[in-house]
């Protein structure tokens, strides 16, 4: 691979004997990783199913390797948001946020969801996640992961940090920023960059790094945490932005990450600073372990104090009449509860909201909490995101497919499918079409058939 001279140069500097070490290592072949769903599935049960051959990440918990011959985006369980496809190494930030039950939440650069679902994942359905990217292309493909994942607790954003700090001030507890860089980490995975970093190079992001994070800051809740990432190699944009975070805000500190052996500590020397604290930052270098490069540091918000969110529960209207019927009537077969004070229809489209959702007039958004369906003529018809939401064991009436069953793929590509006997026995009516008890999506049987309701829009092609 043919690389800039002036990024050559840099990397000697920052590498010293390593240097030829690094030049080696593009030349190779890069990594494959796939991140397990926890929220679905344990990574144990998940390894006693998985159909193909994986070996563990060391420094993800829940992550992966896997053959570059092999095609996991192509099986069933992948429709069944049972794991993400993600580079190694970018699985590392979400995994060192310390997020927990009830947290809210903020991934600020979010799409295209490899961090959010990740972060979504540990919030284990509670709390809530604010996930943003300013571009609505972008933040499409976040939407479908989210959904894929099945997170309810979420409200996908459109705005720059700036609309957002007007909301959010002193209100979240976790923010990951996964910021723009000049990419140099990734240019063994897509060489494209190497063109881009010639065009706008570390000093243009490092100053939009700098931007976004003086409106990201003011977000953070005393006593909570932030976690600064790049997948870039540059002092300017990792040490260098470190150092202009703690200079932004004193009360700000750098605290210590769960490491392993083959990471990097910061190079405060890279920058002349003389903060020994930037050493707890962490690098990651692809001649050092299986990965491509990334650069993570972890902020405390120091003097914690109470700051009282609103609840939108507060302002929601809830739903009635004929809709409430409808929505009940559908209940019938449901083995949960939708609490009745967080549902809100809009123009005959159901939500089930999170708890911890704020006054959200004038944001730029794609989706508010959990998608449940739309109510048409006479009934109520579920949505591809409440399928995935559910565990099998909430709907009733399920038809489980084994991964074997070929009919499991020609119900991904949308075809209506035969049934069995057996299962021509069942109920007529919404069936949830699931794949060694993992729901995929929704199907109306009829007898001896099974009309699809997969939706068009997520269909194996």
């Amino acid at each position: 691979m043919e690389l800039p001279v002036a990024f050559c140069e840099e990397m000697k500097r920052i590498l010293g004997d390593e240097y030829e070490d690094y030049l080696a290592s593009m030349e190779e072949s890069r990594k494959y990783g796939l991140r397990v769903n926890t929220a679905k599935i344990s990574v144990e049960e998940f390894e006693k199913i998985a159909p193909f051959s994986l070996t563990k990440i060391p420094y993800v918990e829940n992550g992966f390797y896997y053959d570059s011959e092999i095609q996991p985006a192509k099986h069933p369980y992948y429709f069944a948001g049972l794991y993400y496809l993600q580079d190694p190494s970018a699985m590392t930030p979400a995994s060192r946020l310390p997020v927990e039950k009830g947290d809210v939440v903020l991934d600020l650069c979010a799409a295209p969801g490899g961090k959010a679902t990740e972060l979504a994942a540990k919030l284990k359905g509670t709390g809530l996640l604010i996930a943003n990217d300013i571009s609505s292309k972008r933040a499409k493909a976040l939407l479908k992961n989210i959904e894929l994942f099945g997170v309810e607790n979420s409200f996908i954003v459109t705005e720059y940090p700036k609309k957002l700090q007007e909301y959010f001030t002193d209100f979240f507890d976790k923010i990951l920023i996964d910021a723009p860089c000049s990419g140099e980490g990734m240019f063994r995975k897509e060489p494209s960059m190497v063109k881009a970093w010639e065009q706008n190079g570390p000093s243009f992001y490092a100053k939009l790094q700098e931007e976004i994070l003086e409106q990201a800051l003011p977000m953070l809740r005393p006593g909570g945490y932030l976690l600064y990432s790049t997948c870039t190699f540059s002092p300017l944009e990792d040490e260098g932005t470190v150092e202009k975070i703690l200079a932004m805000d004193e009360t700000m500190e750098l605290v210590s990450m769960e490491g392993y052996e083959n990471f990097t500590e910061g190079k405060p020397e890279l920058i002349g600073s003389s903060d020994e604290n930037i050493r707890k930052c962490i690098r990651i270098f692809p001649h050092k372990l299986d990965g491509e490069g990334h650069f993570l540091a972890l902020f405390h918000k120091k003097n914690r104090k109470g700051v009282i969110r609103p609840h939108y529960q507060e302002c929601r209207k809830g739903i009635k009449g004929e809709e409430k019927k409808l929505f009940e009537e559908f209940c019938k077969n449901l083995n949960r509860n939708f609490e009745a004070h967080r549902l809100e229809s809009k123009n005959g489209m159901l939500y089930y909201m999170p708890e911890e959702l704020p006054q959200m007039r004038g944001l730029r958004f794609l989706r508010s909490g959990l998608f449940l369906g739309e109510m048409k003529k006479n009934r109520f018809e579920p949505s591809q995101s409440l399928a995935m939401a559910l565990a099998m064991n909430e709907y009733r009436n399920c038809l489980n497919l084994s991964a074997e069953d070929n009919r499991v793929i020609r119900y991904l590509k949308g075809e209506t499918l035969s049934l069995t006997a057996e299962e021509s026995a069942l109920e007529d009516g919404w069936q949830l079409v699931c794949v060694d008890g993992y729901p995929l999506g929704w199907g109306k049987k009829k007898k001896g058939t099974l009309k699809n309701k997969y939706h068009s829009g997520w269909r194996l092609m």
